[in-house]
Parts: structure tokens; C-alpha cells; sequence
């Protein structure tokens, strides 16, 4: 009987479709005129004319974990140690897609969001961040591998896959942001914002396998008439012992340069020329006045080079009557080991002792309508750019769609995301802001409602921000009633 452990399970959720980054963290809130420093690796525009003066996250983390092959009984996750196939873990066979899966970890350490007035603020972003994707098997060859391995089935039968990939990415990141208003016109604002990152990789590798087919023997070997192999990885992970990979981090090593750009509209309408009156001692309360705005931008732009381990290869896969059992991992062997004896069975072809590692590229879009100044909806959306099979060094945020309605106040916050991914996946969460706390998960609700779940997330994030600060404290001269727009000579017209 096969069995695994809950962790590792979930930490894999299928051994053939690995993980897709995630753009959009904290969902739901993460377009909030309120979460501040947390908008900002979304849109860095966002921290141009801040809701607050200062805001100071002291951490935050956004993990997710999922796939499309298999679905575990949520029973079974509270009451064994152990998961069993077919009762409760149940593999999608029937399936005639490809499969994937996705998974993402995002720790934002301190980090502080800082108005230098009420058109410009800069940001510093400190985070450490894993990703991993890949997949793109056929459900019919998942099945041979997972369920009933080898299956006399397929015997005598060629196998094939054009393209099947896994890819695994950590680094940390640290991002310094500038953001302005840069045009105000009557009803009508532009903001734009950029990020420079400074990334350190700590860990990255790829195994990408194309043109691929084969035929297994009954007499326990197997053909291989075709098909091109590729894995790396940097060179520090096979200095790691006894499983100690906290040993890998370092702030510093393998640099590398990232960045954001972002931009939002804002339409005005009902501001009348009036900007900023201090009736409550609100710093900045002209941040809210907009009707509905508007915001696109490309994140994650860049990539870390890293070198190869010695045991990477690029491999010509044709073989005759190879023993399958040599190609099982075996007893006692580590990664490296593993690798550089199965590496021997093939033709090694040339390839460079480096690799570059993309950042996860994504654009996002977003949308946001103000009914009534506590009442709110907006839609969100993450377009990731290197999902296709032409890149092999790369990682790839998930495709998605979110539409959040979400009541605000000034202290408090609560938010629906309704999302939809590129899976056809679709899930409803709760998002809670509770003064300096926030959490939630954009599965929540739909999980609950389910026996059985493939994917899953939570997020939650302590924060410091102003509570109040006393009246007219910013700006007491001059336009310290009212902003003048810059169509207006003096007062606004009566």
C-alpha cells in the first residue's frame, strides 16, 4: 500500500505537477486603498498618495500549496498519519487534461512604507521568497506512474510526452520603492511607481524532459526511442548535510537585479476642486476620494545567474532494453549520487556551467469602484508570462482572475475574494483587517463546503501603523483647507 506522510504530502500535492508562484499575495486585500505596504509588490504606484503617513509591516507570510491530479479527503488529514490511495487520497484518472499543480511561500520580513508628502512616498520591502513550477504531463502517463506502477496495461505500448517540466526557486529580496502622483488634473489622477530589488538566490533548479517516448518491456526493461533531458541546480545545494537547508541562507550570495513598475488612474468626480480637509486629523484623507480607479503592472522582472552543480547534465535519452529498476533512486543514495550514476546510462551533450533563473514575470491588472466610502469592489488580475515551454530556466507565477467585494473603515476591514484560476478552479474566501492585524485565506469558504480538497492557502501579517495623529498636523499653511487643482486659479468656482 502506498502511503505518505500528511506533511510531505502537502508539501508535493503530486509527484508529477509541482507548484506555481503566486503574484497575488495576501488576496482580496492586497488592493485596499488601507494595506499600504502590503499593495506595493503588487503595484509599487499604490504608495503615492498613502492612506497613512507611515506603515511599518513587522512580518507576513502567504503560503498556498495545490494541484490538479489529486484530491485528499479533509478527514483523513485530521485523523491518520498516513495517507492511502483510494481512500484518502484520490488520484483524477479520468481526467483528459494535462496535469499541474502550484505552491508558493512568501515571508515579508520588516519592512516600512514611508509619505514623504501627499504626492510621493518611498518603500522598503524586505522579503524571502520560494516558488516552484511545472507539470504539463498527460493524465493517461501520470496514471501509469501513480497508481498501479508498472501497469501490464501498457506494455508494448509507446508512451509519449512532448513536453514535462519541474522547476524550484528560492531567493530573498530586498526592494527599495519610489512612487509620486505625476499628473492631477480636475476629476482626474495619475500615479506611477517603480521597485529596484536587490535578490540573493539561495536555491534553484530545473529537470525539463522534451520529445519524449518510450516503450515498456514485460520482461522488465525498457526502450527509449526518443527524447531530450535537462536538470541543474546551483551548486550550493549539494554542499547541504543531514538535511540542515537552513545552512543555505545568505542575504548576499548569488546576486542578482529585479525590478516592478506599476501605474494607476484614479477618477475623481466628487471632490469639486476640495482636497484634503483635516476635520479629523487624518493625515491624508484625499486618498480616499476617488470614484473608481484603475491599475496595471509588470512585476518580477529579472532573474539571479547562478553555477551548476557538477552532477548537472543535458542528456540524448535513446536507449535499448535498459533496465527500468536502475532508474529507481536507490536506498541510501542522495540526489547527487542519483543523478550522476542514472546520467551515466545516456549520451551527455555539451552544456554551460551556469544557468540564469527568471524571476516569476507576471503583469497584473486591477480595478476598483468606491460605492459609498466603506463599501467597495474590485477586480484583480494576474497574467503570469513565462508559462510556456520555449524557457527551461525560469519560474512562472499562475494565471488567475479576482473579484473582491469589501467593507472598510479605518480600523477595520473585511473582504470576499472570488477567484477563478487558468485550471478552471474556483474558489471563495474571507479576508479580516483588524487594526495592526490581518489574515485570511481566498479558499476559506469553498474548502469548507468541500469533502475533498486539491489546493488551499492563508495568509495573515502584523503590522504598525498611526492610529490618529492630532489635527492640522500636516501641510498648516497655504493649502492646508483645501488642495487648489490645477485648473483652478484660486478657490474652487461656487
Amino acid at each position: 500500500m502506498f502511503q505518505r506522510s500528511k506533511k510531505c504530502f502537502l508539501l508535493i500535492a503530486g509527484s508529477l505537477a509541482v507548484a506555481a508562484a503566486q503574484a497575488q499575495i495576501f488576496p482580496g486585500y492586497h488592493t485596499s486603498q488601507y494595506a499600504g505596504i502590503h499593495a506595493v509588490p503588487f503595484n509599487p504606484a499604490s504608495a503615492a498618495g498613502s492612506r497613512y503617513r507611515w506603515d511599518v509591516n513587522i512580518v507576513g507570510a502567504d503560503v498556498r500549496a495545490g494541484n490538479t491530479y489529486y484530491k485528499v479527503d479533509k478527514a483523513a488529514l485530521l485523523s491518520s498519519d498516513t495517507l492511502r490511495k483510494f481512500a484518502d487520497y484520490f488520484p483524477d484518472t479520468s481526467a483528459t487534461r494535462r496535469q499541474y499543480g502550484w505552491g508558493s511561500a512568501d515571508l515579508m520580513l520588516p519592512s516600512g512604507l514611508y509619505a514623504i508628502d501627499e504626492r510621493q512616498s518611498v518603500a522598503f520591502t524586505w522579503r524571502l521568497r520560494g516558488a516552484a513550477n511545472g507539470g504539463g504531463m498527460e493524465t493517461s502517463t501520470a496514471n501509469f506512474f501513480a497508481v498501479n506502477y508498472p501497469d501490464p496495461r501498457y506494455f508494448d505500448r509507446t508512451i509519449a510526452e512532448k513536453y514535462t517540466a519541474a522547476f524550484g526557486h528560492s531567493w530573498n529580496e530586498f526592494g527599495l520603492s519610489y512612487a509620486r502622483v505625476i499628473k492631477d488634473y480636475g476629476d482626474h489622477r495619475w500615479k506611477a511607481g517603480i521597485t529596484l530589488k536587490y535578490l540573493a538566490g539561495q536555491a534553484a533548479g530545473y529537470a525539463v524532459g522534451r520529445d519524449g517516448a518510450f516503450v515498456y518491456n514485460d520482461d522488465g526493461s525498457v526502450d527509449i526511442n526518443s527524447g531530450k533531458a535537462a536538470y541543474a541546480w546551483n551548486e550550493e545545494l549539494s554542499t547541504v548535510e543531514d538535511n540542515d537547508w537552513m545552512s543555505l541562507y545568505s542575504p548576499f550570495q548569488n546576486p542578482g537585479i529585479g525590478a516592478d513598475i506599476g501605474i494607476i488612474y484614479e477618477w475623481r468626480p466628487d471632490s469639486d476642486g476640495f482636497g484634503s480637509r483635516y476635520e479629523d486629523g487624518t493625515w491624508n484623507p484625499d486618498a480616499d476620494t476617488w470614484k473608481a480607479r484603475f491599475g496595471i503592472s509588470i512585476v518580477d522582472i529579472g532573474g539571479i545567474s547562478y553555477q551548476k552543480a557538477a552532477t548537472s547534465a543535458d542528456l540524448n535519452l535513446v536507449a535499448e532494453h535498459l533496465d527500468r529498476r536502475l532508474l529507481n533512486r536507490q536506498r541510501g543514495e542522495t540526489i547527487d549520487q542519483y543523478a550522476q550514476r542514472v546520467s551515466g546510462y545516456f549520451t551527455r551533450e555539451e552544456t554551460d556551467d551556469r544557468f540564469f533563473m527568471n524571476l516569476p514575470t507576471s503583469v497584473n491588472l486591477m480595478g476598483d469602484y468606491n460605492f459609498n466610502d466603506r463599501f467597495f469592489i474590485s477586480a484583480s488580475a494576474t497574467i503570469g508570462l513565462l508559462s510556456g515551454t520555449t524557457n527551461d530556466n525560469k519560474t512562472h507565477a499562475l494565471t488567475q482572475l479576482l473579484i473582491t467585494p469589501r467593507y472598510e473603515t479605518r480600523h477595520i476591514g473585511a473582504y470576499v475574494p472570488i477567484s477563478v484560476n487558468r485550471f478552471g478552479q474556483a474558489d471563495a474566501g474571507l479576508g479580516l483587517r483588524l487594526g495592526p492585524l490581518v489574515l485570511g485565506s481566498a479558499t476559506l469558504f469553498s474548502n469548507l463546503a468541500r469533502s475533498r480538497v486539491d489546493h488551499a492557502d492563508a495568509f495573515v501579517a502584523l503590522r504598525v501603523i498611526p492610529i490618529r495623529f492630532s489635527k492640522w498636523s500636516w501641510d498648516k499653511g497655504g493649502d492646508g483647507i483645501f488642495r487648489k487643482r490645477k485648473n483652478n486659479l484660486g478657490c474652487p468656482p461656487m
